[in-house]
């Protein structure tokens, strides 16, 4: 019998993971093109698993107490949110993003092999000093504080929402694909995306800045 504490997992990993941001635009992105959609989906997953694992087993705490690793992660985020904002933003410019019938597309030679999918997604996922605060200090904090074995459901539950979530965006958004066949789209998209990169970045070096 499947115990409470997975569905109590299941509704915060959901409403955390659901929340819109760099990685799900990123997966949301590839799911359109049907570029390297298992490989996105499999790493955004693990990534979860592994953070809401380490947080159920106790790293928030240890993370928690050591601010300098969160200030690393901070500003190099934010740099890389940075770089990829105005990726996203040449791609507007210069609309490279158009889909092809055979759901190829002719933007982005730089996005062509899986080893450059495969880093940008790893550091999507692990370059975001939110996914620390909510997903190991916040999740992992919850599920630790169930008595055992409902801490195991907790995390279960969560990293059940995850997966769930990373399919179905990734698998999806080719369900939108056909809007995308016009170059006007993936200028909007890719402006979205931009915009969307920026303000996380510079959301990220405020708050480093207001906390000195």
């Amino acid at each position: 019998m499947i115990d409470a504490a997975y569905w109590k997992g299941m509704a915060l990993g959901a409403s955390l993971i659901m929340a819109i941001g760099a990685q799900n635009a990123f997966v949301l992105r590839q799911g359109i093109l049907q570029r390297h959609v298992g490989i996105v989906v499999a790493v955004c997953a693990i990534c979860d698993m592994v953070l809401i694992a380490a947080g159920v087993a106790g790293m928030g705490s240890l993370v928690a107490a050591y601010p300098r690793f969160l200030a690393a992660v901070t500003w190099g985020g934010a740099a890389f949110l940075f770089w990829y904002g105005l990726r996203a933003w040449r791609a507007a410019f210069d609309g490279m993003g158009v889909l092809k019938a055979d759901g190829s597309a002719a933007a982005a030679k730089a996005d062509s092999s899986w080893q450059r999918t495969l880093l940008l997604v790893v550091m999507l996922s692990m370059l975001n000093p939110h996914v620390y605060l909510d997903t190991v200090i916040l999740l992992g904090g919850l599920g630790a504080a169930q008595p055992w074995p409902g801490n195991l459901w907790f995390a279960a539950g969560a990293m059940t929402a995850s997966a769930l979530w990373f399919c179905g965006l990734g698998y999806g958004a080719r369900l939108v694909a056909p809007l995308f066949a016009r170059p006007r789209a993936w200028q909007i998209l890719d402006g979205i995306v931009g915009t969307m990169m920026w303000t996380l970045a510079a959301g990220l070096v405020f708050q480093r800045a207001s906390l000195g």
